[in-house]
């Protein structure tokens, strides 16, 4: 896997390429990071399959490791070997790279019957606080809370199942309970859960590690507590938002590409609406092939929790109605701080006036170069769509955001056409 690279890299983009060929889609990273921490609730060796070379999965493996797991890395398969007494403290100097690795809490609390995580860090995309956590955690039976910086929780006497009510379908929040309850004495009933597929993917590990849970892709899911688990072998489910993000692409410059490991069933209202764009959009064998070949319609979106709208192909949408033929309106409605990424494509040239959780965009013929720089993932992600229809010369700067979401982006660019360089 790659290393760490300094925040001084940067893309360097030539629009004006359409994109034609196929890549293939590997593991969700929002998906596998949370395998990772489930590892945690089995001792022995947990293998995880379809694992993308980011740089989270490389933090995540260090969280692990300073927990006592021995991890093993090759070609996409992570061996981890969880000891029988793992610790329970997650330090700051991990956690704040990385939101998801407040996902050991659950794991731990139910595992070892303690657990300090630092609060975590990641993206600069708004405030997610962690009470639904806390509360979630609680109801099972925890002592926790936030001291010195920490989530503290403690269940000296272990957990007992209970229903807990979540007021809004938190992902984390959901994932959290569930690898809590598993070992909980009892039935635990989650209400507004989470419905993503991720989760849907974390219920299926923890199935074949012996847990007991029905209700996986709906709003209530229900646990029954076991005594022990299993390590297991499993594989990741694709990561939905590269396939959006690729989708965009070819939609945004034009061109012909397939691709592979796709689940269209995932992102069934982001392909609706790529369609009305004006892409061609067709099933092949073992994934999906997007065809544009004009200059795409606007399309309104409002984000919403799944199966809504992803608010993480946000900055797909406006970098594609800021090129699009209209007007259009996007709302955000998960996280108040999608939007700070704007400014940068106005820089190139985008016609854009936000209004609180509300982006009115008017699309011009053309976008042009500039430097830009990219302040979380999916941003650095739309930056670098734009730049592929930009006239002239485009540098993203802080690649390194860019590397904690898509493996080898550059790369799979250079194949389908597109001039772009890394430096």
């Amino acid at each position: 896997m790659a290393s760490h690279v300094a925040s001084a890299d940067r893309f360097r983009i030539v629009g004006g390429m359409p994109l034609n060929g196929q890549v293939v889609v590997t593991g969700a990273k929002n998906s596998v990071l949370k395998l990772m921490a489930a590892s945690l609730l089995a001792p022995g060796k947990t293998v995880i399959r379809n694992v993308p070379a980011i740089a989270d999965v490389e933090i995540m493996s260090e969280l692990l490791t300073r927990l006592g797991c021995t991890i093993e890395s090759s070609s996409g398969v992570l061996t981890i070997d969880v000891p029988t007494q793992p610790e329970h403290r997650a330090d700051y100097d991990l956690v704040r790279k990385m939101r998801a690795s407040i996902n050991v809490l659950g794991p731990l609390v139910a595992r070892v019957g303690k657990a300090e995580v630092a609060l975590p860090g990641g993206d600069a995309i708004g405030s997610r606080g962690l009470d639904f956590h806390i509360k979630g955690l609680e109801i099972l039976g925890a002592n926790a809370h936030i001291e010195h910086g920490y989530v503290v929780a403690k269940a000296d006497k272990g957990l007992t199942g209970a229903s807990v009510d979540l007021d809004f379908p938190s992902v984390g929040a959901t994932e959290n309970i569930m690898t809590a309850a598993v070992l909980a004495r009892g039935v635990t009933t989650i209400e507004n859960a989470a419905r993503e597929p991720d989760i849907v993917d974390l219920g299926e590990f923890l199935i074949s590690m012996g847990a007991k849970i029905e209700g996986l892709g709906t709003s209530v899911i229900s646990i029954t507590g076991v005594e022990k688990l299993s390590p297991t072998d499993h594989t990741t489910v694709a990561d939905r938002i590269i396939t959006g993000t690729w989708a965009f692409a070819v939609t945004m410059t034009g061109g012909d590409i397939s691709i592979l490991g796709a689940r269209p069933e995932h992102l069934e209202l982001p392909l609706e609406k790529l369609a009305s764009a004006g892409a061609v959009i067709t099933s092949i064998q073992g994934g999906i092939r997007v065809r544009m070949n004009h200059r795409p319609q606007s399309i309104d979106v409002a984000t919403l929790p799944y199966p809504g709208f992803p608010t993480d192909l946000l900055p797909m949408v406006i970098a594609l109605n800021s090129i699009a033929d209209g007007h259009s309106l996007v709302t955000e409605n998960v996280f108040e701080s999608r939007f700070m990424f704007v400014n940068e494509l106005i820089r190139l040239g985008a016609q854009i006036n936000v209004d609180g959780h509300h982006a009115s965009i008017t699309g011009v013929k053309e976008l042009s170069g500039a430097p830009v720089e990219a302040h979380d993932i999916r941003a650095g992600a739309g930056l670098i769509l734009a730049a592929l229809v930009a006239d002239g010369e485009t540098t993203v700067d802080q690649a390194f955001h860019v590397d904690r979401g898509y493996p080898n982006f550059t790369q799979q660019l250079q194949e389908l056409g597109a001039k772009v360089v890394r430096e």
